[in-house]
């Protein structure tokens, strides 16, 4: 008999009304494979939109636990694990979308099991909460400008500021690839937060649209799908990637993350010097037993950075 732990699961795609809490078996680690205890999570878009059926096609069994990010203290390896061992703390974003299906486990349990290569030492300056609010949005960010073959001195145009991915993909632009210009858009309520973050520029997109903007920028990266639209305001010869609408304007590529420990490793030196900071919504952590509460928040499109759960116990 396996033992059980506490989770947040659905058994059927729809609204937040499908959640459930109860019991759900503990996995053994298989081979190069590390389980977690999982002390804080972190909620992204995909998880709802998961719950939703968006990805139903090639989705993972049911009952389903949502959730990619964790952060946490390994307590048990499989084979061939070399790089950890039990005891460490760790942080990871679990689900390979891109590869085959998405785990049946996510994060939103108090125990998650992951590949090796998907697991990264915690930096040592975060605490647990602050280490989950990254895994996903921060390898998004870092893989768009990899896409667009980004480079120092050039200019970006971030849709969507304030957001998970976007307050990150700002730091990025500024302080690990070197932008010239960073312009990006936000509501009136959240302007200075944007530019507090690095951004020249910030926008008010309730107030001036995309074809109002004159300059013209080397990369656009939209993070809230808004393609249709923004590739406006892109160089004739430059990169427009959007991670929110499927298909994406035909000016645009779209972008789905794969993540892996070997990019969260090459970031860690700006993670621990400071350059690189996380962005947690105020409203956070929500506590394991308000998940549907923080879903709420995230599905209203009005959360400032990444909403938290911990501690999960």
């Amino acid at each position: 008999m396996s033992k059980l732990q506490k989770a947040w699961f659905y058994n059927q795609y729809g609204s937040i009304d499908v959640l459930q809490f109860g019991e759900f078996p503990v996995p053994k680690p298989g081979p190069r494979q590390i389980l977690i205890k999982v002390r804080a999570a972190a909620l992204n878009p995909v998880d709802f939109r998961k719950r939703e059926g968006l990805y139903k096609s090639n989705d993972s069994d049911f009952p389903a636990v949502p959730g990619c990010d964790a952060a946490g203290v390994v307590v048990e390896v499989g084979d061939g694990v070399s790089k950890f061992k039990i005891g460490d703390e760790v942080y990871t974003d679990i689900q390979e979308f891109t590869v085959g299906k998405p785990k049946q486990l996510g994060t939103l349990a108090q125990y998650t099991l992951v590949e090796e290569h998907l697991v990264a030492a915690k930096p040592t300056n975060l605490s647990f909460e602050e280490a989950a609010s990254l895994p996903l949005a921060l390898l998004t960010a870092q893989q768009a400008f990899e896409i667009a073959k980004f480079e120092e001195g050039q200019s970006v145009f971030i849709v969507g500021g304030a957001g998970g991915v976007g307050s990150l993909a700002i730091q990025l632009a500024k302080n690990v690839y070197g932008a010239s210009r960073i312009v990006s858009t936000a509501s009136t309520g959240k302007l200075d937060f944007v530019k507090s973050l690095g951004a020249d520029l910030v926008i008010d997109y309730t107030k001036q649209s995309y074809d109002q903007i004159s300059e013209k920028f080397d990369f656009v990266y939209d993070t809230i799908g808004e393609s249709f639209k923004s590739h406006v305001v892109a160089k004739e010869e430059a990169k427009v990637i959007d991670i929110a609408t499927f298909p994406a304007h035909p000016r645009a590529v779209n972008s789905m993350v794969e993540p892996t420990a070997h990019n969260l490793e090459k970031l860690q030196p700006y993670i621990e010097s400071g350059k690189l900071k996380p962005v947690i919504d105020p409203k956070s952590p929500y506590s394991f037993s308000d998940v549907i509460e923080a879903f709420k928040h995230q599905e209203s499109g009005r959360a400032r950075g990444k909403i938290v759960i911990a501690p999960i116990e």
